[in-house]
């Protein structure tokens, strides 16, 4: 067998590999969506009761389209099926990279990869717990007199599954500053002098993630912050890898 064919084989092992842990995510997000998808008008009542809640008692929620009835708890269940598929799909990710890492590195990105599903989770759940209300009594308060506030159904999706993504991936970022930590690219140190700026940056993300009112903003800006400085706390926990390395070497 020749050198190249050599070097070749385990690189085709890995693309099969990958290609199998890929059909294994999609064929779970698959029967997740079809175990939910008789409940799909129900999912999307369940969404939209922050804004039904304050909505007059002379409105409702209006579907604009034809298609909308079906096509929007359709996509909300797709979108549903794939959150409810994360840890399945983040396992497989770390069953494909584990082999390749040390094991004093499996010891710090598996606690990673389960504290990044479950803070998703938790900034989904601060976004409808907590966000959604606040914001929603304010919308359906400050309009025009004489203006019928009746939400378009698929508009009123897209809205929240924009706030679901902003507040899930927010959330994450004291695995960031935790990672560059490891990796020895930041100092907890150094990045708490920081401060002021972040507190900016946390508020200019604010306003591109949200929608343009000061409420939702700083509903996202601050939670950051506080994350910010949740994720130095652990970053001064962490040793860098080149220093983990060094000490072994010793």
């Amino acid at each position: 067998m020749s050198e190249e064919k050599i070097l070749s084989q385990p690189f085709i092992d890995h693309i099969i590999e990958l290609r199998n842990r890929l059909l294994r995510s999609v064929i779970v997000v698959l029967l997740i969506f079809l175990g939910l998808f008789s409940f799909s008008n129900n999912l999307y009542l369940y969404i939209s009761e922050p804004l039904r809640l304050h909505l007059p008692n002379t409105s409702s929620m209006i579907a604009t389209d034809v298609a909308s009835p079906f096509l929007t708890p359709f996509k909300l269940t797709l979108v549903l099926s794939l959150f409810a598929a994360m840890p399945f799909i983040l396992y497989q990710v770390w069953a494909f990279v584990a082999p390749g890492l040390y094991q004093r590195e499996k010891k710090i990105v598996l606690p990673l990869f389960f504290s990044s599903v479950l803070l998703f989770y938790g900034g989904m759940a601060f976004a409808y717990y907590v966000v959604f209300p606040l914001v929603f009594m304010f919308f359906t308060s400050v309009g025009p007199e004489g203006v019928a506030v009746m939400t378009d159904i698929r508009s009123y999706l897209d809205f929240v599954l924009k706030l679901f993504f902003a507040f899930g991936i927010s959330f994450q970022i004291p695995i960031g500053v935790v990672i560059l930590t490891w990796m020895g690219i930041i100092e907890p140190d150094s990045l708490a002098k920081q401060r002021p700026y972040v507190f900016v940056i946390c508020f200019v993300f604010g306003m591109l993630l949200t929608p343009p009112d000061i409420l939702s903003q700083t509903l996202l800006a601050v939670p950051m912050w506080l994350l910010f400085e949740v994720g130095i706390l652990f970053g001064r926990c962490i040793k860098p890898r080149s220093t983990t390395a060094d000490n072994n070497q010793a």
